[in-house]
């Protein structure tokens, strides 16, 4: 199947899966958003601090009090979304739309899941290769770049995140695909999400069990005023130690 220019193939999965190519007309015009290059940029332009935005964001609507917490939620939340599509697309187009961070434009005050849009669909392969080459090293590894250098979140966290991310994207597309009787998409999507967690960057992150995931580091959510452990944390319960020792 060929890309479309509107991702229509996306539409049925919803939520973090959706990608707008096109304005939407009750919301903010695309252009006054800061691109994803922008956001992951070192030294940000004055005014348009799309990182801080969303750190803050974040922090306000769950009450952290720790910015790295907010930051670590955060990440992980933007890293679905860009698993999520990307993973959809090579499993239901057989190519990827080509996700270059200064193309992407992204609202940073939207509420999960994060809002972003695509100002031009331009293929690409559909492999793996790509998919890490797209996800992992033009988005997730400039992110937790800066994200380690700003709120001193660990790298073994924010890699944790990815996996964590990854594994939820294709648990979610397998379980509409089989529901909706796409074996073909269930099964590209197994071997696709198989490859990417034997890359490097991703291998030691967690251990998998069919589209189960248990991750060995902690995103720090049980931090959070109530929040408890994640379903796919390293702990069973909350520890009551710090958890830098652990999250790195």
């Amino acid at each position: 199947m060929d890309l479309d220019a509107d991702l229509a193939a996306l539409r049925p999965l919803g939520g973090f899966f959706v990608l707008r190519t096109r304005a939407d007309p009750a919301g903010p015009a695309p252009g006054d958003l800061a691109t994803l290059a922008e956001t992951y940029a070192a030294a940000p332009e004055a005014g348009r601090d799309a990182l801080a935005v969303r750190v803050a964001t974040v922090a306000g609507r769950l009450g952290a009090a720790e910015p790295r917490v907010a930051a670590s939620i955060g990440q992980q939340g933007l890293a679905a979304r860009l698993w999520s599509v990307a993973l959809a697309c090579a499993a239901l187009y057989g190519r990827l739309p080509g996700l270059d961070p200064r193309l992407l434009r992204w609202d940073p005050t939207a509420t999960a899941p994060d809002d972003l849009w695509l100002t031009g669909v331009r293929p690409l392969p559909g492999d793996a290769a790509t998919l890490a080459d797209t996800v992992l090293y033009g988005h997730l590894e400039p992110l937790g770049a800066a994200l380690r250098a700003r709120y001193g979140v660990a790298a073994g966290l924010l890699r944790g995140n990815a996996g964590s991310a990854l594994a939820g994207a294709a648990r979610e597309l397998d379980r509409w695909a089989r529901a909706s009787g796409r074996t073909d998409v269930a099964e590209r999507a197994r071997a696709l999400t198989d490859d990417l967690f034997a890359h490097p960057l991703l291998r030691g992150t967690g251990i998998r069990t069919a589209t189960a995931f248990r991750r060995r580091s902690c995103c720090l959510y049980y931090r959070v005023p109530g929040g408890g452990v994640c379903g796919d944390c390293c702990f069973t319960r909350p520890p009551r130690s710090s958890p830098r020792a652990v999250s790195g």
